[in-house]
């Protein structure tokens, strides 16, 4: 069970510091503690001080001089460097919108009936040529970790991108149903190795400030790939008699981003985290110069990121072992970790079945029966949810992580529970239809305002470095379980047992509303490296709200500086 208290910390680092400061001489102070002792910063971060009643000479210091000031100042988002590293990230970002792509193509293509024919698929292989995909994922997710692990993040990205070209091309060429189930397959190959590497560079290379919203940026970007798929084949529903190449060209997109992303990937850098599990600090130092420091070798913030990093991440680590997943379960903080990843893949994807299997029917219920409107209504989908998750991205960091979730579940749990109605109700009732169909794009706003930013930031977040790669591959093994029980036991449950298999989703995300509450730590506002240390607290949920509320209460005023005790870090 990932909650057992029955094992060590960490052995990550080979020292913690703990800071300071008196009450009036403003000084700081460090002493090293041992990580895996009883004195670590972990087993102590409920009495960790960072008491400051700043002199008359310190509020005349410069940030460089105190730390603490330098973490708290304002920084432009739009300055220089940081124009430079969202360049780099968009690279990745674009490993988001592989996967988008053939969320929805391969489904709208199973509907032209050019497409069928041409290949010969039937009810009884239209399932297997589908789950090919998956199946790719899956294949993939044993190497996945250890492809961004040993090689880098952007190897992972590139490796994963010529993968998903070559899989694209089998696919939008195939003459016979052998070649297009290979390219499918190839394509789930490569779609896992840029879902575990693209993450990782986003949430290692992010500002710690807009960490939040530039990692939860990234799953957003997965409707890039779902607009452009879902509008081209209601474009292409246009043309009459639905010529080879109608169905030709959706296949052939899927490569687009891929292309993107391997033409651009030689030119961004490779993480500082990365650099420094590697043990070269100056690369490290550099990369983190170059793009949070705006080019000042002396700033503050590239000081304390560097020394976290080189208290957190260990050059004997797991992550260069490829073999080694371990620590993933290992101790109880891996656990825990672990656990909550887990959440993350199956809260995410079992909120609802596909909309696929109930969408047509509410609509024809409603008295819309034109395919053509149908297929619209269908398109209107991925828009909306981007739109919704971009809006979400800043409360992220303003609400913060667990009350936003515990608030979407919640509203997952009453869509549903109306959508249920509806469909029980709907037969000659049209209104009642028209109410379902507007509850399906209220529970996709409620979704993904909350938990498709989560779904990449989250697990990026709660997973230590020399876990990181090999967790978000593991994540993605859950992911398409999930995925694989979502996409293939509703049509027969709901088939046997009608709108009361809906009753299922209501208590699962009932059910994630309140595991949420009782489990998940809090990460709003903290460095990486300080949330390692907060796992290995008692209570690590307990732990992280403990210091969230010093830090609001600090903020607003209710609470003294020389009263709050907090993990230094977790102001940045």
């Amino acid at each position: 069970m990932p909650l057992s208290n029955s094992d060590t910390g960490s052995q990550e680092s080979s020292s913690s510091y703990i800071y300071s400061a008196g009450p009036s001489s403003g000084a700081y102070t460090s002493k090293n503690v041992m990580p895996g002792s009883k004195d670590s910063v972990a087993a102590h971060i409920d009495s960790v001080e960072f008491a400051y009643t700043p002199s008359n000479e310190d509020k005349e210091s410069t940030p460089e001089e105190q730390p603490w000031r330098a973490a708290e100042t304002k920084v432009n988002p739009l300055r220089r460097s940081f124009l430079k590293s969202y360049g780099c990230l968009f690279v990745a970002y674009s490993c988001s919108a592989t996967n988008g792509f053939d969320a929805n193509t391969f489904g709208g293509l199973s509907a032209i009936d050019t497409f069928v024919s041409y290949f010969g698929i039937t009810p009884e292989n239209q399932g297997l040529v589908a789950a090919l995909y998956v199946i790719g994922n899956v294949a993939g997710c044993l190497f996945a970790g250890p492809c961004a692990d040993c090689y880098g993040r952007r190897f992972g990205m590139a490796v994963g991108s010529t993968v998903c070209i070559v899989g694209a091309v089998m696919q939008a060429t195939a003459h016979n149903l052998g070649t297009l189930m290979g390219g499918r397959f190839i394509l789930g190959l490569g779609a896992v190795l840029v879902q575990t590497a693209g993450p990782a560079y986003v949430v290692e290379m992010a500002y710690p400030r807009y960490r939040g919203v530039l990692t939860g940026a990234y799953q957003a970007c997965f409707f890039l790939g779902t607009i452009v798929s879902t509008w081209l084949e209601y474009g292409l529903n246009f043309i009459v008699g639905t010529p080879q190449w109608t169905w030709r060209l959706p296949l052939a997109v899927q490569a687009f981003p891929s292309v993107l992303v391997l033409a651009f990937v030689w030119f961004i850098p490779e993480t500082p985290r990365w650099y420094m599990g590697q043990g070269r600090v100056d690369k490290a130092r550099e990369i983190l110069v170059k793009y949070h420091g705006d080019g000042d070798a002396n700033s503050s913030i590239v000081a304390i990121e560097l020394e976290e990093m080189q208290q957190a991440i260990s050059p004997d680590g797991s992550d260069k072992r490829w073999w080694d997943f371990r620590e993933l379960f290992n101790s109880r903080s891996a656990r825990y970790r672990t656990f909550l990843v887990a959440c993350i893949a199956f809260f995410g994807q079992w909120d609802l079945p596909p909309t696929s299997y109930y969408f047509p029917l509410m609509a024809k219920t409603a008295g819309i029966t034109s395919e053509r409107t149908q297929l619209l209504l269908n398109a209107l989908q991925t828009p909306i949810m981007m739109a919704a998750a971009l809006s979400g991205l800043r409360w992220q960091d303003r609400i913060g992580r667990r009350k936003l979730l515990i608030a979407s579940s919640t509203g997952m749990a009453i869509s549903v529970a109306v959508i249920t109605a509806c469909t029980a109700q709907q037969a000659g009732r049209p209104v009642v239809g028209g109410v379902g169909i507007a509850f399906v794009y209220v529970f996709l706003v409620v979704f993904a305002f909350a938990w498709t930013p989560a779904q990449s930031l989250y697990p990026t977040e709660v997973l230590a470095y020399n876990t990181r790669a090999k967790g978000l591959a593991f994540m993605n093994l859950l992911v398409n379980i999930a995925s694989v029980f979502n996409t293939y036991v509703p049509p027969v449950a709901i088939s046997r047992a009608g709108w009361r298999f809906y009753i299922f989703y209501i208590l699962w995300d009932a059910l994630g509303a309140l595991v949420i509450y009782l489990t998940f730590v809090e990460t709003k506002g903290r460095n990486l490296e300080v949330i390692d240390h907060i796992f290995e607290a008692e209570n690590p949920k307990k732990a992280s709200l403990q210091v969230q509320t010093e830090l609001n209460l600090e903020r607003s005023g209710a609470l003294r500086p020389e009263d709050a005790k907090r993990e230094y870090g977790g102001i940045i």
